[in-house]
């Protein structure tokens, strides 16, 4: 595959808590989980120093254990970064870092895929519309929560409130089989990757998205998907990322596009099959 791909951290100057790397043969994107100010996570490493070790050793397995599915290598990957946590941090502490992930890799005439979370992997067809795989983990009672957040106003203290309200909420249930499952400290929740394979034979590209920029059109409707694929192959994801920060910055109190903050970390990857 020839691969490209893009990223910005919420704001300059900050660490951003996405990670994408890939090889000819393998991508992987994560979006790690952010917590609000003041939520213990149980870990004293943080969750940008989860989501590259995470995906540094996704990337591995996926390359390395052919004999082994995309999910059943991701599943791999979480059990080893646990163990990387070491004995003073609580990997049951509802909080612990955790991250939504893209993997995907040629094997054979196939491109085989993992998705879990709302990170999204967009397969464009020759013969027909692109296909999103991923955002399959809904929470209804989280997303109701969320819009009470998008309806306040940034910066609030009412805002604030809301926002650790719903932090809690998702977590009190994710990875419990009464909420989303993602990528954390339990191997098992690899299960509940949405999993694939697509013959490389008339799929023109391949996009792997953070909810950051997936925003170009799920939030922001700058184009169709088609169109989002069109820009990633002619201009490539920083051009994708440069118009979804564009958009933010006309709206900084996310009045006309309500929204959890006004900018997020994106990541965009776009990778063509050879």
């Amino acid at each position: 595959m020839h691969v490209e791909l893009a990223g910005e951290p919420q704001q300059p100057g900050r660490q951003s808590e996405d990670f994408a790397a890939a090889t000819p043969e393998a991508l992987v994107l994560l979006d790690g989980s952010s917590s609000p100010a003041g939520l213990e996570s149980g870990c004293r490493h943080g969750t940008a120093w989860y989501v590259r070790r995470l995906g540094v050793h996704l990337l591995a397995r996926l390359t390395d254990r052919a004999d082994r599915t995309a999910a059943q290598c991701l599943a791999d990957a979480i059990a080893e970064t646990a163990a990387l946590h070491g004995a003073r941090c609580d990997l049951s502490h509802p909080n612990t870092p955790a991250a939504m992930v893209v993997a995907a890799r040629q094997r054979g005439a196939a491109l085989e895929y993992a998705v879990l979370g709302d990170s999204l992997l967009v397969l464009d067809r020759e013969d027909g519309e692109p296909r999103v795989v991923g955002d399959n983990q809904p929470f209804p009672a989280g997303e109701a929560l969320r819009r009470q957040v998008w309806a306040t106003a940034p910066g609030s203290p009412e805002r604030a409130a809301l926002h650790m309200q719903y932090a809690l909420a998702v977590r009190a249930v994710r990875n419990s089989g009464r909420g989303p499952w993602v990528a954390a400290a339990l191997p098992r929740a690899a299960e509940h990757a949405e999993t694939g394979t697509v013959p490389l034979t008339g799929l023109r590209g391949v996009a792997a998205l953070s909810d950051g920029a997936s925003r170009y059109v799920q939030r922001y409707g700058l184009g169709t998907w088609a169109e989002a694929m069109a820009l990633l192959a002619d201009s490539g994801p920083a051009e994708l990322l440069a118009r979804v920060r564009a958009v933010e910055s006309s709206d900084p109190q996310c009045q006309r596009w309500p929204r959890g903050k006004p900018h997020d970390d994106a990541t965009a990857l776009y990778a063509r099959p050879t």
